[in-house]
């Protein structure tokens, strides 16, 4: 096949990119500067020119493509509901060249969007939070209404020695407040996958899901933060210590709304559907190994 992925040089798609390749597919990468480019040219891709807000470019490149793996996001947590919008128009600018054909769009969710009281979440677990990035599923859910194939891959913490989602963001804080901190006893969870089992999964639900799915990218089912904090605690040198609820908005900002979240996620599903196996490092093991000093 030959393959759009949209955030092709970033941290998921750049190994989406590889394992495409690897399996003898053609990949059109997107990218927004010279230095993207250039990598996706190393890399053995093609190069369409353009980003999120320039829907044009999403649409020639999903036109020209028999399938489209959308990964692209900007982690601008300041405007966090503008991006999530921006996402919104981006999916169904993908779906608009799409649509009435049978070539597969893959759209990126997160599995805590959908929330389940007492138990991981699964792929059947409708979308129910109230975070902003609900949108990227609402819209999935509008361009499938007009024919187009397309399946959301929920995606966890994913982790790799040098970037672990959120908590390269708790890695900041650690490092600004001289703690590493979580809240309350510690035992919420938080899902996690290794990059490369990632994006091993985009390219099987590209090869054989099904329209309408979910795909839960999910390795480990729910890392304690308690866990994740001595882990940043020893990687820094720092104390370890607990925040209560009160204290959690002014010491983690933004982000404590998802530190304080227990959303553990199941992949029972999405292993038994497209025969996915996550072998990779897990969470704790890649953060022992992390590069402090160049996050």
């Amino acid at each position: 096949m030959r393959v759009f992925v949209t955030g092709a040089t970033g941290f998921i798609g750049s190994a989406i990119v590889q394992d495409l390749i690897q399996a003898g597919h053609q990949v059109l990468g997107l990218a927004r500067s010279d230095a993207g480019a250039k990598s996706l040219t190393a890399a053995g891709a093609e190069v369409l020119r353009g980003d999120l807000q320039d829907l044009e470019s999403l649409r020639s490149g999903a036109a020209a493509s028999d399938g489209v793996i959308h990964t692209a996001f900007i982690h601008d947590f300041s405007k966090f509901n503008e991006v999530c919008e921006i996402d919104r128009h981006a999916i169904q600018a993908l779906g608009a060249a799409l649509a009435g054909s049978d070539r597969p769009l893959i759209v990126t969710s997160g599995t805590g969007i959908a929330n389940a009281s007492g138990r991981p979440s699964t792929e059947e677990d409708a979308p129910n939070s109230s975070i902003p990035r609900v949108a990227s599923e609402e819209a999935a859910a509008s361009i499938a209404a007009r024919g187009v194939r397309v399946s959301v891959m929920r995606l966890p913490q994913v982790h790799d020695p040098y970037k672990q989602g959120l908590i390269t963001y708790l890695i900041a804080v650690a490092r600004e407040k001289d703690v590493s901190a979580y809240i309350g006893d510690g035992l919420n969870r938080w899902p996690a996958v290794h990059r490369l089992d990632a994006a091993h999964l985009y390219r099987l639900a590209l090869e054989n899901g099904s329209a309408g799915a979910r795909y839960h990218a999910v390795a480990e089912e729910g890392v304690p933060l308690r866990g994740i904090a001595e882990s940043i605690g020893r990687g820094l040198n720092l104390p370890v210590v607990a925040k209560s609820p009160a204290e959690a908005g002014e010491h983690f900002g933004w982000l404590a709304m998802f530190v304080g979240a227990d959303i553990p996620a199941s992949s029972a599903l999405t292993q038994q559907r497209l025969g996915w196996r996550p072998t990779g490092p897990g969470l704790i093991s890649d953060l022992d190994q992390a590069r402090y000093i160049e996050t």
